[in-house]
């Protein structure tokens, strides 16, 4: 069952990322279709979901958290345009479409992906902020930094290549995958957290729980799709991480441990929420949709 508000708040990140785009100086047509190809394209908005979900669960303003839903969907399209290219993954399709370098060619999508990043710190740092103070803005930035490069995503995804072809324990595949897929969905926690009014400690430590076992059950989730889903479903080549020898889980446990792994952190999860006092109804129906999603 998808959560309540999730086409909305995916209409409204996508809204936004058009209006960002439309806005931007004349430099190079054919860059900004590039760059407007790949971050249009659809997708599942789950980093901007969390932060629109969390951010009016603890009382912030939609227009503020509209800065970074955008910047965090800009960084995350990024990161899947450099991961597509022919000297990462070399992957044909994304969404069901032609990646951003088989739509263009190499050259652009590299700098569609460089322009995408900078322009995601661009959205964070000079969004038009109602409530959010500067030092909290500047704390959005420090995290973001932090969540997108060497500590973070670029870490996990050197992680992920390095272990390729490679016998991996599971504390080296998760520590790989809360790093290249975890960072930024914890992120998407924390600029919530930061742009409300309500900036409870335990608050946050619980989101952070719940959000850290999320992303650790996205990643297992797309792990055992791989193998049973198909490739028009998935909107990517199906079997393209068992066909790379990529560490997964269910090549590491097999298939029905990891969909044990998956049900034993979205239990994770849902702990996490039932000790905040708000209601948590939308961010549970979240979790059960990343379990259940078949693409």
């Amino acid at each position: 069952m998808l959560p309540l508000n999730l086409s909305h708040y995916q209409q409204r990140v996508e809204q936004y990322l058009q209006r960002v785009l439309t806005q931007l100086p004349a430099t190079d047509n054919r860059l900004l279709d590039a760059m407007s190809y790949s971050l249009l394209l659809g997708g599942k908005r789950v980093r901007p979901f969390l932060v629109y979900s969390c951010g009016t669960m603890l009382g912030a303003s939609l227009d503020d958290l509209d800065g970074p839903a955008g910047a965090l969907e800009a960084l995350h399209s990024y990161s899947l345009i450099h991961d597509d290219l022919p000297a990462m993954d070399n992957d044909d399709l994304r969404r069901g479409k032609p990646t951003c370098h088989k739509a263009f060619d190499e050259a652009t999508a590299i700098l569609a992906g460089d322009a995408l990043q900078t322009l995601a710190f661009d959205i964070l740092a000079n969004h038009p902020y109602q409530q959010v103070q500067a030092s909290e803005i500047v704390a959005m930035l420090q995290g973001f930094a932090r969540s997108a490069g060497y500590a973070g995503m670029c870490g996990g995804q050197a992680i992920d290549l390095a272990q390729t072809n490679q016998h991996t324990s599971l504390a080296q595949l998760e520590r790989m995958h809360r790093l290249k897929t975890g960072a930024l969905i914890e992120n998407a926690i924390e600029l919530a957290w930061l742009c409300s009014p309500k900036r409870q400690l335990d608050d946050k430590a619980n989101l952070l729980s719940f959000a850290r076992a999320l992303g650790l059950a996205f990643q297992v989730q797309d792990d055992i799709l791989d193998i049973e889903s198909d490739t028009q479903t998935l909107g990517k080549p199906q079997g393209s991480d068992s066909k790379a020898n990529k560490s997964t889980y269910p090549a590491l446990l097999g298939l029905d441990q990891a969909k044990a792994k998956a049900r034993q952190l979205y239990q994770d999860a849902l702990n996490a929420l039932a000790r905040l006092p708000y209601n948590t109804d939308e961010l549970r129906a979240f979790a059960q949709y990343i379990i259940e999603r078949r693409f």
